[in-house]
């Protein structure tokens, strides 16, 4: 049985990944702090699924700390490592840009060498669309000569990636980096459009625009990021970037009004200037996910958010603190 490595299992996509392969036959190992950037409960909800699964074991410590990490890298034959990992949240990185180079570059940087040191053969690295910083050129290719990152979670990200490169040429470490686009659906993160929007809107509360809505995001649904995870964690390169997105960029307006619909509620807007972190467009080029992965979203934006929104009203139904 292939035994993966997770880290950061108990988050959005982390927890879907890990129910995901524990389905597939996987055995699989999570790590994650359990850090209060949201709800600690929403974690707990996240892991609940497979927590009791006889092929998974958790370990809650700190990607930083290489003591304790290396401590599972001894008890564990790992075969694959997805390190999903990371301090998330584009704004919030501008306040606490120290705390994003800690976790995203440092803690990134242990995971490689404990890679290394334990002749581990493949690890993929979440990366994300952010890295491309405000691009004019679209649909955005992995080969792209990159735009100035907007943000310290971006420049963590690009210095991630640069890392993994580096660990690939000088060792026989098989490397993916995968660039997410926009990820949404159920167990959405509280700090993202589609949760706190559905929620206000829910509520008969406004919602905040940041900008004119002409702003666009290539949003793309859970269940396909998953399958490209995957798909890169059964089809190992030396060294590739793959986008993942979902190649249909949707404007903020047009998000709104998918989200008014399928709620059946008009939303209040209230106009905020756009934020100075946040990037005016993203749209994925995938042409190199379909070619090295086989791999393409099959979920459009109006059937991932009518799922997301189905998700939060039963949570709703469950919890009074959504």
């Amino acid at each position: 049985m292939k035994k993966v490595l997770v880290t950061g299992h108990a988050g959005f996509i982390g927890s879907s990944l890990v129910e995901k392969l524990l389905d597939l036959g996987y055995s699989v190992v999570g790590i994650d702090n359990f850090n209060d950037y949201y709800d600690l409960k929403q974690k707990e909800r996240n892991v609940k699924s497979f927590k009791k699964n006889k092929n998974f074991v958790e370990y809650r410590l700190d990607i930083t700390d290489k003591k304790s990490l290396k401590s599972v890298f001894i008890d564990h034959q790992i075969n694959s490592i997805a390190h999903l990992a990371a301090r998330a949240g584009v704004r919030p990185s501008i306040l606490k840009p120290e705390l994003y180079r800690k976790v995203n570059v440092d803690g990134t940087k242990n995971l490689l060498d404990l890679t290394l040191e334990f002749k581990i053969k493949q690890f993929v690295l979440a990366s994300s669309s952010s890295v491309y910083g405000n691009q004019e050129k679209t649909p955005f290719s992995e080969d792209d000569v990159l735009a100035k990152p907007v943000s310290p979670y971006a420049e963590t990200k690009l210095k991630a990636e640069e890392m993994c490169l580096e660990y690939a040429k000088k060792s026989e470490m098989m490397v993916t980096v995968l660039r997410f686009f926009t990820v949404y659906g159920p167990k959405g993160r509280p700090d993202m459009a589609p949760y706190l929007f559905t929620k206000k809107i829910l509520n008969n509360e406004p919602i905040v625009r940041f900008g004119d809505g002409s702003s666009s995001r290539d949003y793309t649904y859970i269940d396909d990021i998953v399958e490209g995870i995957v798909k890169a964690i059964e089809k190992p390169y030396q060294f590739e970037i793959i986008n993942l997105g979902n190649n249909k960029p949707v404007k903020l307006n047009q998000f709104i009004e998918t989200v008014e619909e399928l709620t059946g509620k008009k939303a209040e807007v209230i106009e905020e200037p756009r934020h100075p972190a946040d990037v005016k467009q993203t749209y994925a080029d995938i042409t190199k996910a379909k070619e090295l992965l086989d791999w393409q979203p099959t979920t459009d934006l109006k059937s991932g958010l009518k799922q997301f929104i189905d998700w939060f009203k039963n949570l709703r139904g469950q919890t009074s603190q959504v």
